[in-house]
């Protein structure tokens, strides 16, 4: 009878003590997350209850699986004691990425509730992101360094590799240079406000949203849904134009090559009207001027305002598409042409007649 009690007391008393403390940890975290609604830490650490019971069950079951005098387990007693200790670093890792994941995320969320400035937002966003990315490296890195040496093979392989360190290290250093500079350059664009996630940008000509930046890459997604993935080193190395820098307000232009009848004065006025109809604009300036001239046309430069990059371009379409259709309905000699008349010829220049010329070419 003892043989079948001191089992099910060892295993069962286990999960039973698990399962009492993970409940009762859920409460306690529930009712601290209805009497504290200032912050959703405590609602967020109740995500970590799974992990804590593995962590329990295993560390249990670590220290007392002995106990239970099972045969089977006596004869493998090495290799059970080994995997449970695998299961607990690993439990331990996750609880522990799991609770740094949900400070991290209630610090920031309670910073988005009372910021109202959408470009210290969006830097903090990308702070934290990294600031994740790093601790998920740094617990996985010392997780599994953790579970190797707990292998006396590893150990031992371990230490006769520990005299060649540096000569590995000048290796490694020089194999993984590219690698390294990303790290640094993701670490740099996190903390030194360079670029955040959200930004409007243009990179090698393209015009997209910076919708990920990670330790080594960045994507960048285009106006046409396409993705631009780059190492984060080219931030830091080249230059690019972040629409978003102090403000995501936009000025954009529109040009228009006229002939020189236009009627400029009647163009604003139109400009105007279009721009009071266009929902896109955001009111703050507008301006129609004439800028520069070739011989057969004018430039006509009408410059207008949006709150965002995406509205600007929606407003340039607008006046692009209204002020031509405007001009060819009222003012058609307005738009730019090609003479065809016959060029007037110099004081005392003389052409032969073409009949001549055509006897000419026949003799």
């Amino acid at each position: 009878m003892e043989n079948v009690l001191r089992p099910l007391i060892v295993i069962g008393g286990s999960v039973v003590l698990t399962l009492l403390v993970g409940s009762l940890t859920d409460v306690l975290l529930r009712r601290a997350d209805s009497r504290h609604t200032e912050t959703p830490l405590w609602g967020m650490l109740r995500r970590c209850r799974v992990p804590l019971q593995f962590v329990l069950a295993s560390a249990l079951l670590r220290a007392t699986f002995r106990q239970a005098e099972i045969a089977a387990v006596e004869e493998h007693e090495a290799g059970i004691g080994q995997l449970l200790t695998l299961v607990l670093i690993g439990a331990s890792a996750w609880l522990v990425v799991g609770i740094a994941t949900a400070v991290v995320e209630s610090s920031y969320t309670r910073y988005a509730a009372v910021t109202r400035d959408p470009a210290r937002v969006r830097r903090v966003r990308t702070q934290v992101t990294l600031i994740q990315r790093v601790v998920i490296a740094v617990v996985g890195v010392v997780a599994v360094a953790a579970m190797l040496l707990t292998f006396p093979a590893m150990r031992a392989v371990g230490a006769s590799m520990l005299a060649s360190a540096g000569v590995l290290g000048i290796v490694a250093g020089i194999a993984a240079q590219s690698t390294l500079g990303n790290l640094f350059a993701g670490l740099q664009i996190a903390f030194g406000d360079m670029v955040r996630i959200g930004d409007t940008v243009v990179v090698d000509g393209e015009w997209g949203t910076v919708e990920e930046i990670t330790l080594t890459f960045l994507a960048v997604r285009t106006w046409d849904e396409r993705r631009i993935t780059m190492p984060v080193s080219y931030f830091t190395s080249k230059p690019f134009e972040n629409w978003s820098r102090g403000g995501v307000q936009m000025t954009g232009t529109v040009f228009f090559h006229l002939d020189h009848s236009a009627p400029v004065h009647e163009m604003r006025e139109k400009l105007h009207d279009v721009l009071r109809g266009c929902p896109a604009w955001d009111g703050r300036d507008w301006s129609l001027a004439v800028t520069d001239t070739t011989p057969n046309t004018m430039v006509v430069r009408a410059v207008v305002t949006a709150k965002d990059a995406d509205d600007v371009w929606t407003v340039r379409c607008a006046v692009r598409e209204q002020l031509i259709a405007w001009l060819c309905d009222h003012h058609p000699y307005a738009l730019p042409h090609i003479s065809t008349a016959r060029a007037a010829e110099p004081p005392g220049a003389h052409t032969p007649p073409e009949e001549s010329v055509h006897r000419t070419g026949r003799g």
